[in-house]
C-alpha cells in the first residue's frame, strides 16, 4: 500500500507540503563566493643589479723642484677624485696605484723612479704614500716612469675593465734617451691601458706640444692645469661640514678588524683621517688662517660612506659582504678583542649590527653630501671665472668622465 492511501490528507495537499518543506539546514543561504578579480598586469621582476666593472688607474707625479703645487693638489684633491668615481653607474671596483719620479734621491739605475703602492682597493695606504712624497730636483723622464707602471702592474684583465693611466709633470716629455715614448705608446696599447697626460704650466708652453702628442699616441688626452689653483681655492663653508665630520668619526666605529695586519690598518685609517685634516691649503699673504674642518677631511669622509672604499682585507662588517664568508672558519686569534668575548653564536648577530649602523651612517652622510654640494656649486656659480687653467682634480675628474663613458659607465647628470 502506498504512503499516500495511508495519509489521511488528500493527496494534493502532501504534494504541495512536500515541495515546500526544506531538509534542516537548507534555509541557510549559501555564503556567496567573491566573484575572481580579474587577472592583474604581471608585477615585473626587480631589475638586476648592474655586475660591477673595475677601474684601474695610476698616477705618476713629478716630485722634481718645482712640484710643491701638484703633490699638495693631489694631497688636498684625492678624495675629491675618488667622489667623482663613486658617482660612475655601475658602481666600479675601484684600485689604485702611485708612483712618484724625478727626485735625485731615487737611483738612477731606474730612471729616477719609484713605486709606491701597487694597485690596491685600500685607498688609505694609496692615501699614505701620497703624504709621504717629497719634493726633491732631478731628471725627469716621463717614457720610464710610463713603462715602469704598465709593466709593473697587475692591470684587470676584464675585457670591461677602464684601465687609466695619468702622468702629471713639467719639462720636456721626451728626456728619456733610454727608452723612447713611442715604445711605452705601442706597449699602452698592448695592454689596453689609457695614458692621459697633463702638464703642470711654469712659463714653457712650447713643451705642451710633445705632452699631447705623446697623450694622443696612448689613446689618451691632454690638459695643462695651474698646479697651485687647488692650493689658492677659497673653500666654500657650508654648515654641513661639521655634521659630515661627525658622521665620519662614528663610521669608525664600525669597523672590526680581524687577522694579523687589523689593528695596524685600523690605526693607518685614523692616521689618514688626521692627514686629511691638515691638508689645508696656505692662507694668502696676511690673510687669516681658514676656520672649520679641511675640504679635503670633508671629501674623506664622504668617500669613506661610498661603495668604493672597501677594506675587506682587515675589517669584518667589509669582509662579511663577500660570497664566501665564513667567519667560523677564521681562528680565535684573528679575531678582535671584542669579538672573543662573545659567545661564537653571538659573533654574527653582532658583526650585522655594525653592518645596519655602518649603513645608517653612510646614508646621512650622503644626504648630507648632497646638500652641501648644491650649497658650494650656488656659491661657486656667484664668482667670477677669472682664469681658464684647471685644477687637477678638475682635470681628472673631467677626462674619467669622459673616457667612462666610452666602457658604458652612466655618469648622473652629465648630458648624453
Amino acid at each position: 500500500m502506498s504512503i499516500l492511501r495511508q495519509c489521511p490528507y488528500p493527496a494534493t495537499l502532501v504534494l504541495a507540503v512536500a515541495l515546500f518543506v526544506v531538509p534542516v539546514g537548507a534555509q541557510e543561504k549559501p555564503v556567496d563566493k567573491p566573484a575572481d578579480k580579474p587577472a592583474g598586469k604581471p608585477v615585473p621582476a626587480p631589475a638586476p643589479v648592474p655586475e660591477a666593472k673595475p677601474i684601474d688607474l695610476v698616477l705618476c707625479l713629478d716630485v722634481s723642484g718645482s712640484m710643491n703645487g701638484l703633490i699638495d693638489s693631489a694631497k688636498l684633491r684625492l678624495w675629491d677624485i675618488v667622489n667623482e668615481l663613486a658617482r660612475l653607474k655601475p658602481t666600479p671596483n675601484l684600485r689604485v696605484a702611485l708612483y712618484s719620479y724625478g727626485a735625485s734621491s731615487y737611483p738612477a739605475a731606474t730612471g729616477w723612479v719609484r713605486k709606491e703602492v701597487d694597485l690596491t682597493e685600500d685607498l688609505d695606504d694609496v692615501y699614505k704614500a701620497l703624504n709621504g712624497l717629497q719634493i726633491g730636483g732631478g731628471t725627469e723622464l716621463v717614457a720610464r716612469v710610463s713603462k715602469a707602471a704598465l709593466e709593473q702592474q697587475k692591470w684587470s684583465q676584464d675585457p670591461g675593465a677602464l684601465r687609466l693611466l695619468f702622468v702629471c709633470g713639467n719639462e720636456p716629455v721626451d728626456q728619456d734617451q733610454q727608452v723612447s715614448l713611442d715604445e711605452v705608446a705601442a706597449l699602452a696599447k698592448k695592454t689596453g691601458v689609457v695614458i692621459n697626460t697633463i702638464y703642470c704650466k711654469y712659463g714653457q708652453d712650447n713643451e705642451i706640444a710633445g705632452w699631447a702628442r705623446f697623450a694622443a699616441a696612448c689613446g689618451g688626452k691632454h690638459i695643462d692645469i695651474d698646479q697651485n689653483k687647488a692650493v689658492r681655492q677659497v673653500v666654500v663653508r657650508t654648515e654641513f661640514d661639521e655634521q659630515i665630520i661627525k658622521l665620519g668619526e662614528q663610521l669608525n666605529k664600525t669597523y672590526v678588524a680581524y687577522g694579523r695586519e687589523g689593528q695596524k690598518r685600523a690605526a693607518n685609517q685614523l692616521a689618514q683621517d688626521a692627514n686629511a685634516a691638515k691638508a689645508v691649503p696656505a692662507p694668502a699673504l696676511g690673510a687669516a688662517p681658514p676656520v672649520g674642518p679641511s675640504a679635503a677631511a670633508i671629501a674623506r669622509a664622504e668617500s669613506k660612506a661610498t661603495a668604493l672604499y672597501r677594506n675587506s682585507a682587515w675589517d669584518l662588517v667589509d669582509r662579511m659582504k663577500e660570497k664566501d664568508f665564513d667567519l667560523s672558519k677564521l681562528k680565535e686569534e684573528e679575531l678582535s678583542e671584542e669579538l672573543r668575548k662573545l659567545k661564537p653564536e653571538e659573533r654574527l648577530a653582532f658583526l650585522q649590527k655594525k653592518a645596519a649602523e655602518r649603513a645608517e651612517l653612510q646614508k646621512q652622510i650622503a644626504e648630507l653630501s648632497a646638500k652641501r654640494q648644491k650649497k658650494i656649486a650656488e656659491e661657486l656659480a656667484k664668482q667670477p671665472r677669472s682664469d681658464t687653467d684647471k685644477a687637477l682634480d678638475e682635470a681628472v675628474k673631467g677626462l674619467i668622465r669622459e673616457q667612462a663613458k666610452g666602457k658604458g659607465f652612466e655618469v648622473p647628470g652629465d648630458k648624453p
